[in-house]
């Protein structure tokens, strides 16, 4: 159970309305036919309107709509901030969310001796594999059944779900004189910088030659195929089911969104937005937008 004056002051939220001693329960969307006085939710300001509907509970808002409207709202508990939708992520990490814990390591994982890692700060679930060399940092959480390829680098504050396949080899093949494809040998690594975040059901493969690289802060959602030597950018988001074929380059802040394929070799500019389903066939500008089969540029973001 938690105060409405604890929010406030975790949020640094100022309002004189009496209602700190309020408590509540749960947290749900403000459009839940059970929002109730025991509830907490936010709302953006293009909602407002819904907060007329609510018979009672707290409610994160803008200070644009707390200063609109608070006087026509006594039945709630309003907490203004700057950024609702931000202000709210907070309020779950801090309040509800299940917190992370380390210094765990399932007895079926699977570990190489060769491997550096602190075991009081890492998380490892059940039958995860790690390969030979492979290096990582610190509050590392690692799903079940996920297996980390030999000389794989993951930093600190990185999160991997279940079922990822990192450091796998590519798809890279060569005609000999007999007229028949051979593997080119994948002798390089992947790295994964500070705060990455990995879903499940991940491919991401070592490069032929030096590393495939995921910048700080870069997050991959579930079902994506990163492939052989390709580097993102920090603060990049890659969604479900895209495709980053061999060698691409991705910039800073970039959003590839879901079902999105990018062609080998291609290079992605910073703050650019992919669009859904997008085969992209040729570069792609820093601060544009594609969308299309194949990708064309919209006129404005």
């Amino acid at each position: 159970m938690i105060r409405l004056e604890e929010v406030r002051s975790f949020l640094q939220s100022v309002s004189e309305d009496g209602k700190n001693g309020w408590e509540m329960t749960t947290i749900r969307s403000i459009d839940d036919a059970a929002f109730d006085a025991s509830s907490l939710g936010w709302c953006s300001d293009k909602n407002k309107e819904m907060l007329t509907g609510l018979k009672g509970g707290s409610v994160i808002v803008s200070k644009a709509v707390y200063a609109e409207m608070k006087d026509s709202l006594p039945q709630l508990g309003l907490i203004p901030v700057e950024k609702p939708r931000s202000a709210f992520l907070k309020v779950l990490q801090e309040f509800f969310a299940e917190k992370k814990t380390y210094g765990f390591i399932h007895p079926t994982a699977s570990i190489d001796p060769s491997v550096k890692f602190d075991p009081n700060t890492v998380y490892i679930g059940a039958n995860v594999v790690l390969g030979k060399a492979c290096v990582l940092g610190n509050r590392v959480t690692i799903g079940a059944n996920t297996v980390i390829h030999a000389q794989t680098e993951i930093g600190d504050d990185c999160t991997l779900g279940s079922n990822n396949t990192i450091g796998g080899v590519g798809f890279g093949y060569e005609l000999n004189e007999e007229n028949e494809y051979e593997l080119m040998p994948h002798i390089g690594n992947v790295v994964l910088k500070n705060k990455v975040e990995i879903g499940n059901n991940v491919c991401i493969d070592r490069a032929v030659l030096g590393s495939t690289l995921l910048e700080e802060n870069v997050k991959v959602d579930n079902l994506v195929h990163i492939a052989h030597g390709v580097k993102i950018g920090k603060n990049s988001l890659i969604i479900a089911n895209a495709m980053i074929a061999g060698s691409v380059e991705i910039g800073e802040s970039v959003w590839v969104s879901p079902s999105a394929s990018i062609r080998q070799k291609l290079q992605v500019g910073d703050n650019a937005l992919v669009g859904l389903g997008s085969v992209v066939v040729k570069n792609v500008a820093a601060d544009s937008v594609v969308a299309g089969n194949p990708a064309k540029p919209f006129e404005k973001k």
